[in-house]
């Protein structure tokens, strides 16, 4: 090694590599197994294929960030230190798209939306410097926001029990029940017209299932320790501190025999993770619409990451560069459309990583691509993570998403409220629309049947009013310094 070789550039001895490797890997862990478990159960996929879709989240994380890192040809890879996780922008649509359609039907679905974003954003990530002027601070802080306020909403029911199905807080009286069908067979006997189809008693029991003593217990148990180890942990203790709360509630679960781990010995040591998994993807004009929209907002984000890395790493960030940077995020989304799985972008906490450590070598995190791409080809990893009781994951859930809001808020921070009064309106109202699936969910019933997958989701409401309030408040004035400010601000 040189004195002329840049930190970016320099290759440290093999155990040290893996060694931050694995460190990269271990900060990233939790927010990268959360959006494969949430879409899984979203689509009430049996528990093989949530496992399976783990699996192929860590693989394709592992791909991406090897191309992000290392580069491929000039046009793919920004060549900074760089771990690829899925993006959290995307789960609010394809929660969205399970729910209308569950199973392998919604898995190909979203998939195929995945595939066309991802060829999508590899086409127009060179225009993207044009769109940044419609993403200033207000707008992007916003957002992030309101992504963290949607996501809430599935940390709390991991605590509780979903509003609907098994864990419902109310159930159908037995006695009703049995009383309806009796009365269905009686007058079938008596040549009276049929009950009418659909016909069914109302829940009116209290679901034994729904809230108990014991999941919150242990929901509170992890969230307590997150916060103990984030207050008394130092340096990479304290930041894997959301890792490590969940490792506590899994034990906790296993010594009170919530957690099994008969999913953990029947699955195998080794597999290759094949892609259309599920079958031959969808493309519906829609729900690609949709996902095009959230790489819109995640390449946004992106920006605003590597300028803060350029910075972190003191190597200027090119065009070029930026470029070859968002083309991955296409490119990794596209890759991981086809092995299954969601969406990616630079991880934020791993920017920080870099920062804190002050270790700016990209081949750290080329080496944490490999140890990921190792640990999405064991099946058994993934079915301990697939084999965690919700209650564990509410407990981390109220911290990831909830870190999410945030973050918006803190970028929020630094905007300007009083010279400018109405950037005011830009948030209140979009927080308000990004708000009306959540308290409203069936809003959209007589609306056409085909907007749907476009307005069920808060974030896109929330993006589609931020972006069109602050063009006509403020116009289009983001500058690239305004860009990175707000990612530095998210950062630390």
């Amino acid at each position: 090694m040189t004195d002329a070789t840049h930190p970016v550039d320099q290759r440290l001895p093999a155990p040290k590599l893996f060694t931050l490797g694995l460190q990269h890997v271990l900060v990233m862990y939790a927010g990268a197994v959360a959006v494969p478990l949430i879409v899984g159960r979203a689509l009430k996929l049996p528990p093989e294929d949530v496992a399976f879709l783990i699996s192929a989240d860590l693989f394709a994380c592992g791909i991406a960030t090897l191309i992000q890192s290392l580069g491929l040809t000039r046009w793919f890879g920004i060549r900074l230190p760089v771990m690829m996780g899925v993006t959290f922008a995307a789960v609010g649509p394809m929660v969205a798209m399970g729910a209308a359609a569950p199973g392998a039907e919604g898995a190909r679905l979203i998939f195929g939306s995945i595939i066309a974003a991802g060829l999508i954003s590899i086409l127009i990530a060179p225009l993207m410097g044009r769109l940044l002027r419609f993403f200033p601070p207000v707008v992007t802080g916003t957002i992030i926001l309101v992504i963290g306020v949607t996501l809430m909403r599935i940390g709390i029911n991991w605590i509780f029990g979903n509003p609907v199905g098994p864990t419902a807080p109310s159930i159908v009286n037995p006695e009703h029940a049995e009383w309806l069908k009796a009365a269905g067979e009686a007058a079938a006997g008596a040549g009276l017209p049929p009950l009418p189809a659909g016909l069914a008693p109302a829940p009116t029991v209290q679901n034994p299932a729904y809230a108990t003593p014991g999941n919150m217990a242990i929901s509170a148990v992890v969230l307590v320790a997150i916060l103990l180890i984030s207050r008394y942990g130092r340096g990479f203790v304290a930041n894997i501190s959301v890792l490590l709360g969940i490792v506590v509630g899994g034990i906790l679960a296993t010594l009170v025999g919530k957690m099994s781990f008969e999913k953990v010995g029947s699955a195998n040591w080794f597999d290759l993770v094949l892609p259309f998994h599920f079958g031959m993807p969808i493309f519906e004009p829609v729900a690609i619409l949709t996902m095009a929209l959230v790489m819109i907002v995640v390449m946004i984000e992106s920006m605003g990451m590597f300028l803060a890395l350029g910075e972190i790493t003191d190597r200027k960030v090119t065009p070029a560069m930026m470029s070859a940077g968002l083309r991955t995020d296409g490119l990794g989304t596209l890759i991981g459309g086809v092995f299954n799985t969601f969406p990616y972008t630079s991880f934020s906490q791993n920017v920080g990583l870099v920062g804190v450590t002050g270790v700016r070598s990209r081949f750290v995190c080329v080496a944490g691509g490999i140890i990921l791409i190792v640990l999405g080809l064991i099946p058994k990893m993934a079915a301990l993570v697939e084999s965690l009781p919700t209650a564990v994951l509410g407990g981390a859930g109220l911290v990831m998403f909830g870190m999410v809001a945030a973050t918006g808020i803190r970028i929020l921070s630094g905007v300007d409220f009083a010279s400018r009064r109405n950037n005011l309106f830009v948030v209140a109202v979009s927080l308000g629309f990004g708000m009306i699936p959540l308290v409203a969910p069936n809003f959209r019933q007589w609306l056409p049947h085909g907007l749907h997958p476009l307005i069920e989701s808060g974030i896109l409401l929330a993006t589609i009013s931020a972006v069109v309030l602050n063009a006509f408040f403020n116009g289009a004035t983001a500058s690239e310094e305004e860009i990175r400010a707000a990612a530095a601000t998210a950062e630390h």
